[in-house]
């Protein structure tokens, strides 16, 4: 694993889009470790109801930069069925991005992706798409938890994130 970009892998070796991708998290200010041999960085991010692991993972053949927040094993096998009622009733109507959960283990994604072929991926797009992605991950995961910990029905508690949103919208 290379730590920031500047261990023994040199990520200038990798392809332009993960080239910019580095660029733009070192020049955020973002720590971050390379997986090892691959074009993905791992980074942590604390919002304000948690902290969670991240992905920025580029795929170059495809022309593609795929950003994920992470929630390892975090939905118990029991209430999984209720999470996933949350996470769908969250993604209707999602513009940009989707949850997904993985009903083996019980880890919870938020993905945001750009396909870029034909074009180029800028310092912009990639910080709109990451600052959606953990925004929104840490607007819903309230709910989420209420849903997962105390068992409140998933309608109710996407009902009270959305309107707390709308209140903060309203107020700004």
């Amino acid at each position: 694993m290379t730590d920031n970009g500047n261990g023994k892998d040199d990520p200038t070796t990798y392809g332009p889009i993960f080239q910019k991708v580095v660029e733009f998290f070192k020049d955020d200010g973002w720590p971050f470790t390379q997986l090892e041999d691959e074009e993905i960085l791992r980074l942590e991010y604390e919002g304000e109801n948690s902290k969670w692991r991240c992905f920025a993972h580029v795929i170059e053949e495809s022309q593609r930069f795929v950003f994920l927040s992470s929630l390892a094993n975090f939905v118990p096998k029991l209430m999984r069925l209720e999470a996933s009622e949350y996470l769908t009733r969250a993604n209707f109507g999602m513009e940009v991005g989707n949850f997904e959960m993985d009903f083996s283990d019980g880890t919870v994604r938020y993905r945001t992706s750009v396909d870029v072929e034909g074009g180029e991926l800028t310092s912009t797009m990639i910080k709109n798409m990451v600052y959606l992605n953990i925004a929104v991950m840490d607007q819903y995961l309230p709910g989420l938890k209420k849903v997962v910990k105390d068992g409140m029905e998933p309608e109710k508690a996407i009902e009270e994130v959305e309107a707390e949103d709308s209140e903060e919208t309203s107020e700004e």
